[in-house]
């Protein structure tokens, strides 16, 4: 079925009206075919609007820049925008029914004698019986018919690749009297991070990544600088990398600077490059990491060690892309997308007076917060996979039920980082390559977590189900006591059910 007859066939009570704001169509000829009904084209830039047949003259012409079209003629040079977009996009009525989409979308996530035009896109999408706000997942459709405005949100997509994470922007199409009446929603392929098992990059699937993710994925493109916070081994460096990758800089290098334990002097000649001769042991010129970005991205990790005498040129750094190795006098430009991380509360540093408050604007335009890994439950069985593919490539490296389980149960003060370590650890001591609960450390196995970082997060088995038996508040107060996100609490819940 074409996208024309899917439209044609599914709402024949309207005709399509389109105020043109910067439409890619020429005004199109007087309209002479009243009796061709059609639903939509999609025109991305264009504002839709529907109105019943009856309330729509067929000699109606072009008034304040609307153009009623309904010839068959008008409707197929309409719909052939759809056909002619190079990035995936469906149409969708309220009730969730695909009724039509292009070859684009066919493409990326169609699969092979399966049809997609009249079936619910919460099915197609993600194999969901039911609509993606009944199933935990936020729901553009239903947030856009509360708002009559554009939404965007960032969801797993089954492909014929596997799952993918896909960029979901939607537009409502209203009809005269301002009510939704259809959508339009185009996809985008999110690749600087995976939903499934692998050796390099982000991988992950749980509420907590895919915000951190979403929020990636809009800063990627733009110049703004970013700001990564989250707690040590929650993978800052590897976001880094993402964001750089996700640029219009990828092909040029992404420079790290790794700013704990530098002395003031040492990291101005590491930032900023040095003549010969400048310093006792400068025996040769060194060009610094600021220069060595140009054209690329500067990261600057843990910020919030960088000392406080140095923060000022830092600053000027940033603000100009000038300035100056040690030991000279010219001026050297770089320009650079600027990206740092911390572990640090700079904002209570900058009340401290130990972080300057004009740096810390300069570098928090777009703040992105990384989740913990005990608030990615979700995603264990991910990482987990693709550790140990790391740690053991070309050989069997797995890990069993008891033990996974286990793992979920556990907190990671130390985070990504901390798993990684549990991981290799236990890997040498597996025999066959099979991961078991005997093979993990006994601050992961004892009845009760041995690291004292948060009493509330180290809830074993045992305690969880003590908390539970004698605990009368709701879900939400009870994953606040424990100090867990509700998706937290809901799948060790799920793991304490399985072990009764």
């Amino acid at each position: 079925m074409t996208a024309l007859s899917a439209i044609s066939r599914s709402m024949p009570e309207f005709v399509f009206s389109v105020t043109a704001l910067n439409s890619p169509f020429p005004r199109f000829p007087s309209i002479s075919n009243p009796c061709l009904p059609f639903f939509l084209a999609v025109i991305w830039q264009c504002v839709a609007v529907f109105g019943r047949r009856e309330c729509t003259h067929p000699d109606e012409k072009m008034m304040n820049g609307e153009l009623i079209a309904t010839s068959h003629v008008d409707v197929q040079a309409l719909v052939s925008y759809l056909e002619h977009d190079d990035r995936p996009t469906i149409v969708l009525d309220v009730e969730y029914n695909i009724i039509a989409s292009n070859n684009a979308y066919q493409r990326h996530f169609g699969v092979e004698g399966k049809q997609h035009v009249g079936s619910k896109c919460f099915k197609v999408s993600h194999g969901y019986a039911v609509p993606c706000d009944q199933a935990g997942e936020l729901c553009p459709m239903r947030k856009a018919f509360d708002s009559h405005a554009a939404e965007r949100v960032l969801h797993i997509h089954h492909t014929p690749r596997g799952p993918e994470h896909v960029d979901v922007e939607l537009r409502p199409i209203l009809d005269r009297q301002g009510q939704v009446v259809a959508y339009v929603e185009r996809l985008i392929t999110v690749d600087i991070a995976s939903a499934q098992p692998q050796k390099q990059g982000l991988v992950g699937v749980s509420p907590s990544f895919k915000e951190a993710l979403s929020a990636l994925q809009r800063a990627a493109p733009s110049p703004i600088p970013v700001l990564l916070q989250g707690e040590s081994g929650t993978g800052k460096e590897l976001f880094a990398r993402a964001l750089h990758m996700g640029s219009p800089r990828s092909k040029a290098p992404l420079v790290v600077v790794d700013c704990t334990g530098l002395s003031e002097s040492l990291f101005e000649s590491e930032l900023f490059g040095h003549e010969k001769g400048a310093f006792t042991g400068a025996l040769s010129k060194k060009i610094g990491l600021a220069e060595a970005a140009h054209g690329g991205t500067l990261f600057l990790d843990e910020i919030g060690d960088v000392p406080l005498s140095m923060q000022v040129k830092l600053l000027r750094l940033i603000e100009s892309g000038s300035f100056r190795p040690v030991g000279s006098l010219r001026t050297i430009h770089s320009d650079f997308r600027l990206v740092v991380a911390t572990h640090k509360p700079l904002r209570d540093m900058v009340e401290l007076g130990t972080f300057r408050e004009d740096l810390f604007y300069r570098i928090s335009a777009f703040p992105i917060v990384l989740p913990p890994l005990r608030e990615r439950i979700d995603d264990l069985p991910l990482l987990i996979e693709s550790h140990l593919q790391r740690i053991a490539p070309g050989s069997r490296a797995e890990i069993d039920e008891a033990a996974l389980k286990r793992l979920m149960l556990y907190s990671f003060p130390g985070n990504i980082r901390e798993l990684k370590n549990i991981l290799e650890r236990a890997r040498l001591f597996s025999d066959d390559g099979i991961v078991r609960e005997k093979d993990l450390p006994t601050n992961v196995t004892g009845p009760v977590s041995q690291h004292k970082r948060s009493n509330r997060n180290s809830q074993s088995l045992k305690n969880m189900a003590h908390v539970l038996n004698g605990f009368e508040g709701s879900r939400a107060e009870l994953a606040k006591e424990l100090g867990i996100s509700e998706r937290t609490l809901y799948r060790r819940l799920q793991v304490l059910e399985g072990d009764r």
